[in-house]
């Protein structure tokens, strides 16, 4: 039961949440579901989990030196020693496999947006994550990456409004997860936090680029909401003004939260954790419903 404990700590299946992003390209196309794009999409989602918990062991094998000095990072199991070197790599070859296997009969554009995801989570691995501004990018980069894959799922048309929406959104979402992590290390010292690059100096700068770029994507939001290309999937379009005030207190709580640092590491196991996450979400759905 302890090995099986720390494989499920190690390939962290509560981060898949973040592979919901497959279904909503679908969602906002309102999409008439058959049952072969319901398959389609659940084995995408099954492909996006085995391959991400892949790269989390190798993420943590590639970074054993910095998280063994890390205050909550150094009870990760690779880094404790509960899961051998050895054991990772061959538990990361068999969660590929297991992608691989996942995407056989899948459409070839989703199989090569899933390649884009692994170069991407490689090259972050090994070297993006100790370059500033870079890292950042890369994370946005990836929860894009799954609304375009998901919209070769089930060949829905990928509105750039909503793409726009999420490069902003995302890189918001990723200077949350980066800013959550520095603020405990570097309220003790100044110098630059091992493997990242950035100095306590930096959290202000960071933080103005992710206020400003959840703004950036609510004013995209606005746009898209008064184009007339809302009036096709809408009867009742006006609605959609009342999920503004609703996204801005969430972002701008997220942030707050961030900078008093009480923000989980990763914004999205917060959100899952977050009752006031819910709410605001089943309000906006409520909203949504209504419009259309």
């Amino acid at each position: 039961m302890t090995v099986i404990r720390a494989w499920l700590k190690e390939i962290r299946p509560h981060q898949w949440a973040k592979n919901l992003l497959i279904f909503l390209p679908g969602l906002a196309a309102h999409l008439h579901w058959d049952r072969a794009q319901v398959i389609q999409s659940l084995s995408g989602f099954a492909a996006f989990s085995f391959l991400a918990s892949a790269v989390y062991v190798i993420n943590d094998l590639v970074d054993q030196p910095n998280d063994r000095v890390h205050p909550t990072k150094r009870n990760r199991p690779v880094a404790a020693g509960r899961i051998s070197p050895g054991a990772a790599i061959a538990g990361a070859v068999l969660l590929v496999a297991l992608a691989v296997a996942a995407t056989w009969r899948l459409p070839r554009d989703f199989q090569l947006t899933l390649m884009v995801y692994l170069a991407i989570t490689t090259a972050y691995s090994f070297l993006l994550k100790r370059r500033i501004l870079l890292d950042v990018i890369c994370l946005a980069s990836l929860y894009t990456i799954r609304v375009v894959a998901g919209s070769t799922l089930v060949a829905a048309p990928l509105s750039q409004w909503f793409l726009a929406f999420s490069i902003f959104f995302f890189f918001s979402l990723a200077l949350v997860k980066r800013v959550a992590e520095l603020r405990p290390l570097m309220a003790e010292s100044d110098q630059p936090v091992a493997g990242r690059g950035y100095a306590a100096t930096d959290l202000p700068t960071l933080t103005s680029l992710g206020t400003g770029a959840s703004m950036a994507s609510a004013l995209v939001y606005c746009l898209y909401i008064t184009s007339a290309e809302v009036t096709l999937l809408y009867r009742h379009p006006k609605m959609l003004w009342v999920g503004l005030p609703l996204f801005l207190y969430w972002a701008g709580r997220v942030w707050l939260l961030t900078t008093r640092g009480r923000m989980n590491e990763d914004p999205v196991v917060f959100a899952l954790k977050d009752r006031m996450s819910y709410l605001i979400a089943a309000g906006f759905m409520i909203t949504i419903v209504i419009a259309a």
